[in-house]
């Protein structure tokens, strides 16, 4: 027997491929199946299943292409309703695949069908818990994401206490917890970098599973400082559930190399966005006009769901040469599926063709400095409320990035906009945006809030 978790950091999510003889089982697989079918080829093993924990809301998996092209069985715990052939588990099922055993364990709250599965070795021994968003390292499942009208955050997270001390933490202390995310994610709000641990190891230092705790405390906690989740969270958990495109054809769909003149004459008769993926400080010195800034070294996909707010819009690529198809794929791992076209050789054959182009002032920060001692300048920080809280430029306005698009109204096309995050990396991001919505005179700083710190810029303490 082997489990293996393939951990994808952009996501910050798990997935596991487990052999024992010559059978196979996946778990929560991302939407690119190539690999996990490629892994059984080599190990000469079935993918016998596909098991998914929840409907997911931060990616769309890849339970029916993988299904498609192995003939392996969908299985998702009880209340599960689906738009495709699978196997509705009940409670306590168990599957077999070679030596060892799968059980289901029903641990509603995160949602109401999620579920973890617990395996068990050759000679019955329990020794692993893939507990998905029920249980993290350090954290549990947000309860607000599958609240309706008939059933609050408030009634979910109290289902969730009762799954925890029920389900789980009435199993042994050695079992290993293998999640579906870590650090990262937004499916959870205080998420350990480790991505695996002991059982014991959790019942001691997370505090969801505090043996005093009583319900009413474990609802306020849980529920206590969740962030708005991004927008793209029930679009996603729509393509789980119903259905999607194979990713061969998304894939296909994707893969146009376009000269300048027929990128920019699909853009224009098609409307579509120009996704700019290089590094911020490449974008900087040139891009396409009106194209926005994502870098694929970063938080991509995220920021992508969070900012872009129709995943049926058209999106042209400029990548670096030999990214595309990487691109391509990490759209369509959170459900943007409409790419469309890259240009072929990226900016550099935007540049020869001697069409306008675009461009960004970056600041250093010692400069950011001398200009702020001169006078008053509008400086807006992107980061998180909380980062904010911790030291911030003062006079700085805080709009977190994944606000922008909401909240540019309320800024001056007239004022020159000294925009910064921690780094570099989410201010071009949003340097981009306001550029594409006719904010001309905007400022990068160089290393963000990290750099600035290290001058004599007058910030904020924390008390």
């Amino acid at each position: 027997m082997k489990i293996e978790q393939i951990y994808t950091g952009c996501l910050s999510q798990g997935a596991y491929f487990i052999t024992s003889g010559n059978e196979a089982a996946v778990i929560d697989p991302l939407r690119e199946v190539a690999p996990y079918i490629e892994k059984a080829k080599k190990l000469n093993v079935e993918i016998k299943y596909v098991f998914e924990t929840h409907f997911h809301a931060d990616f769309v998996s890849g339970h029916i292409d993988l299904a498609e092209k192995t003939g392996a069985e969908i299985v998702y715990g009880p209340n599960a309703e689906t738009g495709f052939t699978a196997h509705i588990a009940k409670d306590n099922e168990v599957f077999q695949v070679g030596e060892i055993s799968i059980r289901v364990l029903h641990t509603p709250g995160h949602t109401m069908e999620s579920s973890c599965y617990l395996l068990s070795d050759e000679n019955g021994k329990e020794i692993a818990l893939f507990s998905g968003d029920t249980l993290f390292i350090g954290d549990v499942g947000r309860p607000d994401l599958a609240q309706n009208g008939a059933v609050t955050q408030n009634d979910l997270a109290g289902i969730l206490f009762d799954s925890l001390r029920s389900k789980i933490m009435t199993l042994p202390d050695d079992i290993t917890v293998y999640p579906a995310h870590g650090a990262g994610s937004a499916c959870g709000k205080s998420m350990s970098k480790e991505t695996s641990d002991s059982l014991g190891n959790q019942k001691r230092f997370n505090y969801a599973l505090r043996k005093d705790m009583t319900k009413e405390e474990f609802i306020a906690e849980v529920t206590s400082g969740l962030t708005v989740p991004p927008q793209y969270f029930p679009e996603n958990v729509k393509m789980n559930r119903d259905g999607y495109e194979s990713i061969d054809d998304v894939l296909e769909r994707g893969d146009q190399a376009l000269s300048a003149d027929a990128f920019e004459s699909k853009a224009n008769h098609t409307g579509a966005l120009v996704l700019d993926t290089r590094k911020p400080e490449d974008f900087a010195k040139g891009f396409i006009p009106n194209s926005i800034n994502i870098g694929i070294d970063g938080g991509f996909a995220p920021w992508v769901g969070a900012l872009i707010p129709d995943l049926k819009q058209n999106i042209l690529l400029v990548t670096e040469p030999g990214k595309e198809e990487e691109v391509v794929t990490r759209l369509a791992r959170v459900g943007y599926d409409y790419a469309i076209g890259y240009l072929n050789n990226g900016f550099q054959t935007w540049g020869k063709s001697e069409k306008e182009t675009d461009s960004i002032i970056s600041l250093p920060a010692e400069e950011f400095a001398k200009r702020y001692k001169d006078g008053s300048i509008k400086v807006i920080d992107v980061r998180k409320p909380d980062e904010f809280e911790v030291g911030h430029v003062m006079g700085a306005e805080n709009i977190p990035l994944d606000t922008i698009n909401d909240n540019m109204s309320a800024l001056s096309k007239t004022e020159t906009l000294y925009v910064h995050c921690a780094g570099g990396y989410r201010s071009m991001i949003a340097a981009s945006i306001l550029k594409a919505r006719g904010f001309d005179d905007v400022i990068n700083i160089e290393g963000g809030f990290g750099e600035i710190s290290k001058t004599d810029v007058e910030v904020s303490k924390p008390a």
